[in-house]
């Protein structure tokens, strides 16, 4: 998949490259996102930061915190787990690490430590074959981690189209003074930085993030409350009107972010157009042409419905009987 066209889907049969494997089920709860999980921790280890959005206050598409808190529960009863953010570019309920803290209370994130990963500094890690940067600045507590499991609501974006584990590592471990600001200033203006170029950075910055951590890392998306809008934009997200789907699990990013995509693009076309359109038109889907490009993972992959005994499916097969759409 060598397609530099952010606004163009490349199908799945176009594609190029090896294939990795992404596991789907159905079942939207804690208990789903385990079974998921669970294909994939085994080389979840030792102090392990959960990278999530934790939202702006009372921000009504979040993953539940208490679906979070049972997943932490059951996964991690050592306790050896830690939810890891880092504070906003942009001036809102997160910007400022003491306001930060009074947005996590609010949000229910109170149930196990939250680690705001540069409230303290920051430090930098390399970016290994980048053509934007050759480091990108992180929260200074990142190293602090042996491993990384990256939960995220997948969503549109206002300006990455959509927001997938890419985004929630790219922008969200990146630092809120520096990393981000260097993601998206250019010539002045705070928010420069658009469409391909964007794209690009925001891999790149992700890059740095699993090349540090290695096979140590993986990846879950769930599909549910999909606005268009992402989840930094609180209470004023837009109506959701994309059916939830389900809960998607891989050590791949590129996978999983793409098998993503592609299960919403696999909905009636009424279902989705407002999710296609917010992605195409900020130019979205370089994100997953570039990371493919940077050596982070395929854009094949093979899907396996773990509700039906493992069988394998494509994304067509995975939204058959999802009723029309959901309006919250």
């Amino acid at each position: 998949m060598n397609n530099q066209d952010g606004t163009k889907y490349v199908p799945f049969e176009e594609r190029t490259g090896n294939t990795s494997i992404v596991y789907f089920t159905r079942d939207l709860s804690p208990e789903g996102i385990e079974k998921v999980y669970d294909r994939v921790k085994a080389y979840i280890k030792g102090k392990v930061a959960i990278k999530l959005h934790t939202g702006e206050p009372n921000g009504p598409n979040i993953i539940p915190p208490t679906w979070v808190k049972k997943v932490m529960e059951d996964e991690f009863p050592e306790g050896n787990a830690t939810i890891v953010e880092t504070n906003t570019f942009y001036k809102g309920g997160r910007y400022e690490t003491a306001d930060h803290l009074e947005t996590l209370k609010v949000n229910g994130w109170t149930f196990a430590p939250v680690d705001i990963m540069d409230s303290e500094g920051t430090t930098n890690l390399p970016v290994e074959g980048g053509k934007w940067f050759k480091e990108m600045n992180v929260g200074a507590s990142m190293p602090n981690y042996d491993s990384l499991f990256v939960l995220t609501h997948f969503k549109g974006h206002g300006m990455g189209g959509f927001g997938g584990s890419n985004k929630n590592i790219g922008i969200g471990c990146a630092s809120g003074r520096i990393g981000k600001k260097w993601i998206h200033e250019k010539n002045g203006d705070m928010w420069g930085v658009v469409e391909e170029e964007l794209m690009e950075k925001i891999a790149e910055s992700t890059k740095a993030t699993i090349d540090y951590f290695g096979k140590n890392v993986t990846y879950v998306n769930v599909l549910r409350n999909m606005s268009v809008s992402c989840d930094c934009e609180g209470t004023g997200a837009e109506p959701v009107t994309t059916p939830n789907v389900g809960v998607l699990a891989s050590t791949d990013i590129v996978a999983i972010d793409s098998a993503s995509v592609d299960i919403a693009y696999a909905l009636a076309a009424d279902n989705y157009k407002d999710l296609k359109e917010r992605i195409e038109s900020r130019h979205g889907l370089r994100q997953l042409s570039y990371m493919h490009e940077l050596g982070m993972g395929n854009t094949k992959y093979i899907l396996i419905d773990i509700d039906n005994d493992d069988a394998v499916i494509c994304a067509k097969k995975a939204v058959e009987g999802v009723k029309p759409f959901v309006i919250r």
